[in-house]
């Protein structure tokens, strides 16, 4: 049993731990931008916290479609299915969105005027919005290819990638905020500017890749279309649901004052640092569980979802006893800001105890997406986001004066609940499986 057990762990690594370096390398530029921009001006952080939290509500629905491409085209591979003539039908879901998120992010435009922030912050916010919306093709165009390659596991190359964009987004970073010779200053523009550079660097990189290692044919199935949308579109709604939720909190405190705006982003970032692990788990075991959902393999099935759950459970006590033991230190390696750092470190001890819960709720999602139940994840979302934690942030943050903090007890309360109805769920949807009711 002992061996058992030990295979299934060093196969959800094998998968893993490439995607868990290519994750790191996205925190990395991820904090990389918010390092700059806090060292730029407090303002500038504000600036980019409010305008990254309106575009990333919008990219990431369409982020969320792509993202069934792997656990289908695994789901087909263990059904024997050729899989790889999926690879242009995959490019061209992903451009149709990538133009249909460029329109709708440069509508959002003329309406940051309407949300009253405060006003030397919204020409920044804008051009910021602006310059994102063109990124989007590059970005999707990344999301697609490595998520095709991880339906075949193969999860080295994309993810290493990463890094080298790490790299290249630091160095634009540095030279267009702050300027470098001929090159004046450019403040949030720069940042916005080396974000594009970076994401159509990584996308084109990615499908040259692509066609080198592989030979495609230019195939066409509607029925594909409809498989990714039936699959993708629960999931790209759970993920919406929970990004409009983290990054409202941004928007409705950006409007009290940017400095808490730049707060929950800082949290954020830090939350986001953590969740790269139990994330890159989450993808393995959606790629092993569909797999063997394919193959009609449920004993693999079973063992794949509890080893996955336990190792991101664990990952995510690490995390939180780290957090909660070094507070200040690690919010002070983002900012010199005593105001900034003095609204933080309280929240951080909350983050610590939700970071738990938000392990066990992606390991959760891997397992629904590797069964093909993603409505699971949306109606969890749904129910422990946006009827639970927004109504219950608003009141403590506002009616209790509690701000920031006020939302972030509401977060927490809502990671135990999300966790608690996709149990409940799952366990009747496998109580079916071992019924044969279903499989």
């Amino acid at each position: 049993m002992a061996t058992s057990i030990k295979h299934y762990i060093r196969e959800l690594l094998r998968i893993a731990f490439p995607i868990i370096l290519g994750n790191l390398g996205f925190i990395l530029i991820g904090a990389g931008d918010v390092l700059i921009a806090g060292r730029h001006s407090t303002d500038t952080l504000a600036a980019i916290s409010i305008a990254a939290a309106i575009t990333n509500c919008i990219h990431i629905f369409g982020v969320g479609l792509i993202a069934s491409v792997a656990p289908l085209l695994s789901n087909y591979r263990g059904e024997n299915k050729a899989a790889k003539r999926y690879f242009y039908p995959t490019l061209r879901f992903a451009f149709i969105l990538a133009f249909v998120v460029m329109l709708v992010t440069l509508a959002v435009i003329p309406l940051i005027d309407l949300l009253k922030f405060e006003p030397h912050l919204v020409p920044m916010i804008k051009q910021y919005v602006f310059i994102t919306a063109f990124s989007s093709f590059g970005g999707y165009l990344h999301v697609a290819t490595k998520d095709f390659l991880q339906a075949f596991e193969i999860v080295m190359v994309p993810n290493l990638l990463t890094f080298a964009g790490v790299v290249l987004n630091i160095l634009l970073n540095v030279i267009l905020v702050f300027g470098f010779g001929p090159i004046p200053s450019l403040g949030v523009a720069g940042l916005a500017i080396a974000s594009f550079a970076v994401r159509y660097f990584m996308g084109i990189v990615l499908l040259i890749y692509c066609c080198r290692i592989m030979r495609f044919s230019n195939y066409s199935e509607p029925g594909y279309y409809k498989q990714l949308i039936k699959i993708g579109l629960p999931i790209s709604a759970a993920i919406l649901v929970e990004f409009v939720t983290f990054n409202s909190v941004a928007v409705v405190m950006g409007r009290v004052a940017g400095v808490y705006a730049a707060a929950q982003n800082l949290i954020c970032t830090l939350s986001t640092a953590s969740f790269m692990v139990p994330f890159a788990i989450s993808n393995a075991i959606a790629v092993k569980v569909g797999f063997a959902n394919g193959a009609e393999n449920y004993e693999d099935l079973k063992k794949y979802a509890k080893v996955g759950v336990i190792m991101c459970i664990i990952f995510m006590l690490c995390c939180a006893v780290v957090f909660a033991g070094f507070p200040k230190a690690i919010v002070s390696l983002f900012t010199p800001d005593r105001e900034l750092i003095a609204i933080c470190v309280p929240i951080i001890y909350i983050l610590a105890a939700f970071l738990v819960f938000d392990g066990l709720q992606v390991a959760l999602s891997g397992i629904c997406k590797g069964i093909k139940k993603t409505s699971i994840v949306l109606k969890a979302n749904f129910f422990a986001y946006w009827i639970v934690s927004i109504p219950m942030g608003l009141v403590l943050a506002f009616k209790f004066n509690m701000g920031l903090i006020g939302f972030w007890i509401g977060l927490f309360f809502s990671a135990i609940i999300l966790c608690t109805i996709m149990i409940f769920l799952l366990k009747r949807y496998f109580k079916k499986v071992r019924q044969g009711i279903v499989m």
